[in-house]
This record gives structure tokens, C-alpha cells and sequence, in this order.
């Protein structure tokens, strides 16, 4: 856990100092290099790491652009509300990687990500996640949060392909209730 807290702290202090700032729509991409701490038996990288890397990809984008001023300092903070992730091809320790963060859309309380990990112009894995932004006990409007970081459109329709993995979590939570009670 304190490699996840430095690794933030490196994005944070970067993003305020060295790095441009990014447009919110815009995609964002990330060479990366598997090490040893993010292997199982020290070949290829954990399942727990994609995971990691898509929360850092998904923090530089918040501190690069216009988004962080306009939540964490008015008190909001980002919490998932699914995440999804699909493998397809392991990285192996040392290798190099890409990630590619994605904007799909929004809704009135919902934004979604695709994460693409990409390796000699192969997939290996794609996340999926749908975030908000919360104050207090209550999913603040994310279309004017996003209006207020400068986005001049309205609207971004979420594809239905990506709306479709998300349709079922609240059942699967309900069943799964149902069977522990």
C-alpha cells in the first residue's frame, strides 16, 4: 500500500509541476514497465496491478486537469462504482506497456472509462469502470462538474456496448444478499 500512496503523490506533484494540463475528453496514454513488485512468482504482472494502474491513470487525468478543482477541493471525492477488467494476454516482468485511458461518456451521475493495456500493438487486457463524484451521502450531477472543468458539450451519450456490462450489478448485489441472509 505505500508504493499505491507514493506513486499518487508522484502523480500529484508532477501534474502540479512538471506536466502540462490535459483536456478532460481528451484520451490519455501512459508508457509503463512491469517490475518486480507488480508479479506473482516474479513473471508476470498480479491481476491486483491492472487494477492499480487504471486508479493511477484515472488520478493524472483528475490532477491534469480543470476536474480537480472543481471536486476534491469542493469537497467531493471519486469513489467506482463497478470496474470491470478483461484479460487477454499476460505482461511479463520487465516489459514495457501501454495504457490508454478512454472516455466513453456520461451520465447525470455516472462517467465511463475504457482502459486499454497494449503491448507490441496487442491487447492484453481492457478495463472497464463507471465512477462518481460524492459529497456528503449523495452522487453530485457529473454534468456540471464537467461543465464547470470547460467541457463545451453538454452531452456524451455512454455506448450501449459499455452500458451493457454494467446493467447487472445491482442484481448480482441483490442475489448475492439474498443468499447470505
Amino acid at each position: 500500500m505505500i508504493y499505491y500512496w507514493l506513486h499518487l503523490l508522484y502523480i500529484f506533484i508532477g501534474s502540479k509541476l512538471f506536466w502540462k494540463e490535459v483536456d478532460l475528453t481528451s484520451n490519455q496514454i501512459r508508457k509503463r514497465r512491469v517490475g518486480i513488485l507488480d508479479c506473482d512468482t516474479f513473471r508476470y504482472m498480479s491481476n491486483a496491478k491492472y487494477a492499480y494502474y487504471m486508479d493511477f491513470i484515472r488520478f493524472e487525468k483528475m490532477f491534469r486537469s480543470k476536474l480537480f478543482e472543481n471536486t476534491v477541493k469542493k469537497g467531493m471525492y471519486a469513489v467506482l462504482g463497478s470496474q470491470k477488467i478483461i484479460y487477454k494476454k499476460p505482461l511479463r516482468i520487465w516489459s514495457t506497456f501501454t495504457i490508454t485511458l478512454i472516455l466513453e461518456g456520461w451520465d447525470d451521475k455516472w462517467v465511463y472509462h475504457s482502459q486499454v493495456f497494449e503491448q507490441n500493438g496487442q491487447i492484453c487486457a481492457i478495463g472497464y469502470t463507471k465512477a462518481a463524484f460524492w459529497r456528503g451521502k449523495k452522487a453530485q450531477d457529473i454534468r456540471m462538474i464537467i461543465k464547470k472543468c470547460g467541457v463545451p458539450r453538454s452531452k456524451m451519450d455512454v455506448p450501449q456496448r459499455i452500458l451493457d456490462i454494467f446493467k447487472n450489478d445491482y442484481n448480482l448485489l441483490k442475489s448475492t444478499s439474498d443468499i447470505l441472509i
